[in-house]
Order: C-alpha cells, then sequence, then structure tokens
C-alpha cells in the first residue's frame, strides 16, 4: 500500500520478542526476513487502527455531511449527464 504512516528513514531499533518456535523455524527455512515482514504488517495494522480512530473521531461530522446531502443534494447535481 502506497500509504506510509512511518519514517522509512528512521534509524533500525533492537527490539525482543517472543514469537513461536515452529513459526520462527519455518520462516527460517523459507529466508523470510522477519524484520521486514513486521515493519510491512505492523504498518499495515497502523495504518488500519488509525482509519478507524479518524472514522470515530470524525463520526459526527460524516453524519451531518451525509443527512446534509441527502436532503439538499449536492452543487453539481444539475450538471451532471451520468
Amino acid at each position: 500500500m502506497s500509504n506510509i504512516v512511518f519514517d522509512q528513514a528512521a534509524p533500525k531499533k533492537s527490539a525482543n520478542l517472543s514469537i513461536n518456535a515452529d513459526l520462527l523455524q519455518q520462516a527460517k527455512q523459507l529466508n523470510i526476513n522477519l524484520s521486514q515482514t513486521l515493519e510491512q504488517h505492523l504498518a499495515e495494522i497502523i495504518r488500519q487502527a488509525q482509519r478507524s480512530q479518524w472514522l470515530a473521531e470524525n463520526k459526527n461530522a460524516l453524519d451531518d455531511y451525509n443527512r446534509r446531502i441527502e436532503k439538499h443534494g449536492t452543487f453539481s447535481d444539475g450538471l451532471r449527464r451520468f
């Protein structure tokens, strides 16, 4: 996905993680880069959480807007040809 949620130029930092031993063994056998995989999936989880948070924070404004459009339509309603 193209929406960057983190500074990709930021320095790497070590972190202690616990992972299922079988998953770790399989990942090693398949030459899966754990750091890269974690970063990719964590970025997606963060993106989804930020989207959900934004929607929750803006729910009232979105609902008001949608009610206004249902009641009054949009500026371009009379201009559309489709």
